[in-house]
């Protein structure tokens, strides 16, 4: 599985058939090249010339790269600029049914429970698993929970955890049983695996005493996670529970990415002192 795409398709066609209507070649060149995009120079199956050049570009686009998208909000907001009020006014709704905002400055901008908002919190090592679904999932009940339900963000959060310790495991080929297996061993066996655990000898930063100390830190973080929720503040149980308030919702969320980030983000590393060791170890 790869990562979803974070402009809806009939939001791409939208802003296509726009620039038939409301743009030239010359600016839709430079629309795109303000933004850094290159036209691709592929054929493609456009009856009209302007939307077929705009497809070129198109095609030199990320979409599943927030970084991108952003980019690409800017050249739509370009294009808004050309266009009259009415117009304007007609996309407006549709892009807010779609999950963006455009504000009476023709600024674009993704509503907080939007796919590209949710995309700014996760780890862009995610496009090197080949199947990060049950990762994604997680992230996507922490976005719907955040700010209004703080027990449900707790629970998203210790679920995240699980998901992204799981996924690694599988990732590297490490058997465990994902009926049985409890958070605590999939914390340690994962952190192990990848030369994070405090106990682990590792060359260069990684072995170091100040690292070791934030490592183990690390280890609280995901560790407290799973005892919060397991208190009942991150089950159903919470609800009637007095003081539990968003802050403690946000408390877990952000122990989770950090915890999920410094994971991915060693996984994916070629340069990582687990890759070497894995070596010799096959060897």
């Amino acid at each position: 599985m790869t990562i979803r795409s974070l402009v809806p398709l009939p939001v791409r066609r939208h802003f296509r058939d726009l620039s038939a209507g409301y743009s030239t070649l010359r600016l839709i060149a430079g629309m795109w090249e303000d933004q850094g995009f290159t036209p691709s120079g592929d054929p493609n199956d456009e009856t009209s010339e302007r939307r077929g050049f705009w497809r070129e570009f198109e095609d030199n686009v990320d979409w599943t790269d927030p970084t991108h998208v952003n980019r690409v909000l800017r050249v739509y907001e370009t294009l808004i600029d050309a266009m009259p009020p009415e117009a304007l006014a007609s996309s407006r709704k549709f892009m807010e049914r779609q999950g963006f905002d455009v504000d009476l400055e023709g600024r674009i901008s993704p509503k907080s429970d939007s796919a590209l908002s949710a995309a700014a919190t996760m780890p862009r090592a995610l496009t090197a698993l080949r199947d990060p679904e049950m990762i994604l999932d997680s992230f996507e009940r922490i976005n719907r929970a955040l700010p209004s339900d703080p027990a449900q963000a707790i629970g998203s959060a210790k679920e995240l955890v699980e998901a992204t310790a799981k996924t690694v495991l599988e990732e590297l080929g490490i058997s465990f049983d994902g009926k049985t297996a409890k958070l605590p061993q999939l914390i340690d066996r994962a952190q192990r695996e990848l030369g994070l655990h405090p106990q682990t000898i590792a060359p260069g930063p990684d072995g170091s005493q100040a690292v070791k100390r934030i490592l183990g830190g690390l280890s609280g973080i995901a560790l407290g996670l799973g005892e919060l929720r397991n208190e009942g503040w991150g089950t159903g149980h919470a609800a009637r529970r007095t003081g539990l308030r968003p802050r403690h919702g946000y408390l877990a969320v952000g122990a989770a990415h950090t915890w999920c980030q410094v994971i991915l983000d060693t996984l994916a590393d070629p340069a990582a002192p687990w890759r070497a060791q894995a070596g010799a170890t096959a060897r």
